[in-house]
């Protein structure tokens, strides 16, 4: 939770623009920063000249392919000095790997579904263990209206209901038996949303908010181009791009 406030601070301006362009703008100062600790984390004269040597040796290996046994050896010092070459790089990598994933994790939280917006329909969905049976009771605070009946019965291990509600954070009961579970919901015409998945004990495992999924580029198999896949293709064009204007090797 602190850290979703510190990332909603620090990239509180790229929330006021559209998710696309949000998204983009921050796989180009990840991939930025990526860059720039790389450059000044490694030796970068070392990593030309490694880098240079496998070239090398790879075009030496292409040239043998009459005679295998000396395209063998030459393949083995390509191997030795690209595993130099994977150590080097290897300390950016470990300097910027706990920030990005904290990163991650807040963008996951923040651009993943859609959120609930004020009189729209949604569902959620409980789930129960092997063998349940029989009902589960849904009530909520003021200001939420259930659709169809309560009380639901217990169907391959789980219940839906359908409803909609005003504006705000709302509590949920499910009741099963004498076990009771809550969970929140957060309707709001801003981009937010609460974790959809709550674990629990009992009866009941888990209580599932049913967001919509955020189509941030709709283009793809079954528009599969979220946060993540628009993430990954942008920063391996920054990170191409910004590689060969700062010579990085």
């Amino acid at each position: 939770m602190a850290f979703s406030s510190f990332f909603n601070l620090i990239f509180a301006p790229l929330l006021k623009l559209p998710t696309l362009a949000a998204i983009i703008v921050i796989s180009f100062l990840i991939s930025l920063l990526i860059i720039v600790i790389t450059k000044f984390a490694t030796d970068q004269a070392l990593m030309k000249r490694l880098k240079d040597e496998i070239k090398e040796y790879q075009k030496q290996a292409k040239e043998l392919r009459s005679e295998p046994a000396k395209a063998m050896e030459i393949q083995k010092k390509a191997m030795e000095v690209n595993t130099k070459y994977m150590m080097h790089s290897f300390k950016p990598t470990l300097i910027t790997f706990i920030p990005i994933i904290l990163i991650f994790g807040w963008m996951s939280s923040t651009f993943a579904y859609e959120s609930i917006k004020p009189g729209q329909e949604f569902s959620i969905t409980s789930f129960f263990g092997n063998g349940a049976t029989g009902n589960v009771q849904i009530s909520s605070s003021e200001g939420i209206n259930i659709i169809g009946n309560k009380a639901q019965k217990i169907e391959n291990s789980q219940a839906t209901w359908k409803l909609r509600g005003d504006e705000g954070e709302h509590i949920l009961e499910l009741t099963y038996g004498d076990e009771k579970q809550q969970t929140s919901v957060l309707i709001t015409n801003s981009n937010k949303y609460i974790n959809p998945l709550k674990k629990t004990s009992g009866s009941i495992k888990s209580i599932k908010i049913n967001y919509n999924k955020l189509i941030v580029l709709p283009i793809g198999y079954k528009n599969w181009f979220g946060w993540l896949g628009t993430y990954i293709w942008s920063s391996i064009a920054f990170t191409m791009i910004l590689r060969k204007i700062m010579k990085i090797y």
